[in-house]
């Protein structure tokens, strides 16, 4: 999408702009012609005029006798031809039906009626009811082949002489000359022309008219003693490919102008500033094609045996979509269609802030070449070029300055831009421009896009919709304070993820301590959430739970990177891939991976709550996960040191902020300010390795996510959510003076020596190389505890191995 752009040329020091200066003059514009309601008109126009045809045709068949004297006479007046025509459509279908049936083509002028209401139904509505050129051709064809069929037999019986209105003159002098060339040899070329138009027409590749009887059929081969059954295969159904031809054009409203020293256009009351959007509903049709096996070759033996060849035949690949095969994709319907004011910033803006932009340079001795303006849903970006030998930091000094001089809630310069070699000063538009979701959703790039997990954020500063791949960041960090938008932003992630995902494909972990935010997508518990096994709710509010499902997380991804080992596989895209195509066999535990998406909408809370025991599984996911789909994305209103530690800031490449209170704040998300200098209500940064980009978030009502889960809700889902591994924390153990030692697991000698062997006191360990459940590993490693060989529980931590070598286990086991 072009951005509106305004540009002024070249500015010298205190140079003011030419007053006086003549209007040019405007050259005749032929984008009137280009109005999508010409077409519709034009396509209304030949279907009623199509029905006025034939109306008048059909009519003609039965009064043309009547009505050829008025039309042939001359000297009868007008309104008296009109009251006497007995056709349908009166003197004027009387003239065209003469012309058209008895003058030129006869019976076959009856094609021409379809022809123009195919093509006008095609402009209206832009789309075919049937293949326009196919109709043409066979339209035409039957014009010669009719007319011509109908001549000769007028021309050869002079009993038809009186329907010779049926052939036209252009068939009967066509039957004349075939006559004189050809003689009785013209029925050969009728019906022989009709077979070539037939086979041609519906591709025909065969005629079985004088063929056998069977299909099979037995050819004998130079060995008496054996023989071939071949099998004769004729395609049952043959395809015909229309072409049918037919391009819309995508209309986006662009204004730009360009404003020099000695010319100004008559003002505007205002910009044309978001384009259009042709949001296109798109229903995912699954096609499944079944490829029949060919025949067996059965091959008759000398000794009177059948043996059949042995055929290899391919699997169809796997696909996961088929666990919940009549699951509908959310539509755009769901989502509302605002009233948007197109005119968001006037001429008289633009020219009030670019002359205060240049009046403050210029006080402080700083010229300008030249300036131009990008107008956004949000800002407006006033890019600079200075004169040379301006320091780039004196101007972006002069930041406060020359929010005074505008008057503005904020501004932020960007100094230079990257990639450019400009200086950009982003100024807030008076009236901002709502961005609808349904504007970001239904867009072909979102639509279409060929990311794992796309997520539509909104639009930048140019008006461009902006899709990111969430696998690729691999992870998300966003901050803002309250009531800014980040709620809003969560909301558009995940409604993103949804629009394009099957349940199948991706599986979300949702965690709300503030219990109200994302209680809407309950709902969609059974398609898209993952828990606990045996949790009540999978919408996950209590800080201990949180801690267990963190946990749980990190056994899945370990139990992951073992099934991506024993692939031999890099990541889960490469796994999957290979599961698709049935190069995994289940039977040794593979199976279809779907991304994992942990959303954590107030991190704040539960550092202050669990601390290390949530830092802890939180980095460890943030370093490891993203090879085996795991993604996580934190949001917080507090982006303190504290909150957002090191550990956890150096693993999340990608942040996300909203407006902030301070630059210390702004600084701790982005590393870089400007985040205070935002204006609230959706205005964000997305900074992503060197790159800060500023977005207006798409707006996601709470109607809307509720719509959404709704329709997701209401359909056939899977019988309970994706179940995590199972976790036994500190109040799950059970208690060790219960444990009794006497009634051990037949693997806790094995689990001992492993445990020993590598100094590594995990249950997840156990679970791993003795491939057990985690409430079994929980339970071999409480009696560990109670025989010495493991310290006590410490958290996050991996327990103390208190037994240091196998000579010293081996002792301790005898002793039990």
């Amino acid at each position: 999408m072009t951005a509106n752009t305004y540009k002024k040329n070249t500015f010298k020091k205190k140079s003011g702009p030419v007053k006086g200066a003549e209007k040019p003059k405007r050259a005749f514009s032929w984008a009137i012609f280009k109005d999508k309601r010409w077409g519709l008109s034009f396509g209304i126009f030949f279907m009623m005029f199509a029905i006025f045809m034939f109306l008048a045709f059909l009519s003609y068949l039965f009064a043309g006798q009547a009505d050829q004297s008025l039309v042939s006479d001359s000297g009868v007046p007008l309104r008296t031809k009109g009251g006497e025509t007995q056709n349908l459509l009166g003197y004027s279908g009387a003239v065209m039906s003469h012309y058209m049936i008895f003058r030129w083509f006869g019976l076959a002028a009856l094609l021409f009626p379809p022809f123009l209401f195919i093509w006008g139904y095609r402009l209206s509505f832009k789309n075919n009811l049937i293949s326009l050129s196919r109709y043409a051709f066979f339209s035409l064809f039957f014009l010669v082949w009719l007319g011509l069929l109908l001549g000769y037999l007028v021309h050869l019986i002079d009993g038809f002489n009186y329907l010779a209105f049926l052939s036209g003159g252009f068939g009967y002098e066509l039957a004349l000359i075939a006559d004189e060339l050809l003689g009785w040899g013209t029925f050969i070329l009728i019906f022989g022309s009709l077979l070539i138009f037939v086979i041609i027409f519906f591709n025909v590749d065969q005629i079985s008219w004088f063929g056998h009887s069977e299909n099979a059929t037995a050819i004998e081969g130079e060995d008496e003693n054996e023989s071939y059954l071949v099998r004769d295969s004729v395609p049952e159904n043959t395809a015909i490919k229309e072409d049918l031809d037919v391009s819309e054009e995508e209309e986006s409203s662009e204004n730009s102008w360009k404003l020099s020293e000695n010319e100004k256009p008559a003002p505007q009351k205002g910009i044309s500033e978001s384009p259009a959007f042709n949001v296109e509903d798109r229903t995912r049709v699954t096609e499944s094609r079944e490829e029949e096996a060919p025949d067996n070759f059965i091959v008759s033996s000398q000794h009177g045996e059948e043996k059949t060849a042995d055929t290899v035949v391919n699997s169809d690949p796997y696909d996961p979509t088929l666990d919940l095969p009549s699951y509908q994709f959310p539509t755009l319907d769901l989502l509302n269609e605002y009233d948007q004011q197109k005119v968001t910033v006037t001429r008289q803006e633009l020219e009030e802030n670019k002359n205060k932009i240049v009046e403050t340079l210029v006080n402080f001795k700083i010229g300008i070449q030249e300036i131009k303006a990008t107008i956004g849903p949000t800002v407006t970006l006033y890019e600079i070029i200075p004169d040379p030998g301006v320091k780039i930091s004196k101007i972006k000094n002069l930041e406060d300055d020359i929010a005074l001089s505008l008057a503005a809630l904020g501004i932020r310069i960007i100094a230079p831009i990257p990639g450019k070699g400009t200086i950009g000063i982003e100024v807030p538009n008076k009236n901002r421009e709502l961005v609808a979701a349904r504007s970001v959703l239904g867009t072909e790039k979102f639509m279409k896009s060929d990311k794992e997990l796309p997520v539509a954020l909104g639009k930048t500063i140019s008006n461009e919709v902006f899709v990111v791949d969430l696998a690729k960041m691999p992870h998300l960090l966003m901050a803002g304070a309250t009531g800014q938008g980040k709620s809003v932003g969560l909301n558009m992630i995940l409604a993103s993820l949804i629009y394009k995902k099957h349940p199948s494909q991706l599986k979300l972990i949702l965690v709300d301590p503030k219990k109200v935010e994302l209680t809407l997508f309950n709902k969609i518990e059974r398609h898209f959430l993952a828990k606990l096994p045996n949790a009540e709710e999978a919408i996950i509010t209590d800080t201990k739970k949180v801690i267990y499902t963190l946990n749980s997380l990190c056994i899945e991804m370990d139990n992951r990177y073992d099934l991506l080992k024993d692939a031999g596989c890099r990541n889960l895209k490469e796994y999957n891939t290979k599961f698709v195509a049935r190069k995994l066999n289940p039977e040794k535990g593979h199976q279809f991976m779907p991304y994992i998406v942990l959303v954590i909408d107030e991190l704040a809370d539960l550092m202050m709550t669990a601390g290390k025991e949530i830092e802890g599984p939180i980095a460890r996911l943030a370093q490891l996960a993203r090879a085996i789909g795991i993604h996580l994305v934190l949001a917080t209103q507090r982006p303190s040191v504290n909150v957002i530690t090191g550990i956890i800031k150096a693993n999340f490449p990608a942040r996300l902020s909203f407006r902030v209170t301070s630059k210390i704040d702004s600084r701790t998300i982005l590393d870089a300010g400007g985040a205070e200098q935002l204006i609230g209500m959706g205005d964000m940064l997305l900074s992503m390795g060197s790159d800060v980009i500023r977005l207006q978030c798409a707006f996601l009502d709470t109607p809307e996510v509720d719509s959404i889960c709704e329709w997701i809700g209401d359909q056939r889902g899977y019988p309970d959510a994706y179940l995590l591994p199972e976790f036994v924390g500190e109040e799950g153990d059970g208690g060790l003076g219960e444990v009794d030692l006497s009634d051990r697991d037949p693997l806790f000698d094995d689990a001992a020596r492993l445990i020993v062997m590598h100094q590594q006191g995990s249950t997840s360990l156990i679970q791993r190389k003795l491939k057990l459940g985690y409430n079994r590993a929980g339970r071999i490693i409480d009696q560990l505890e109670a025989a010495g060989v493991v310290g006590a529980f410490e958290g996050s931590k991996a327990r103390e191995v208190l037994v240091q070598d196998e000579t010293s286990l081996e002792q301790l086991l005898n002793n039990l």
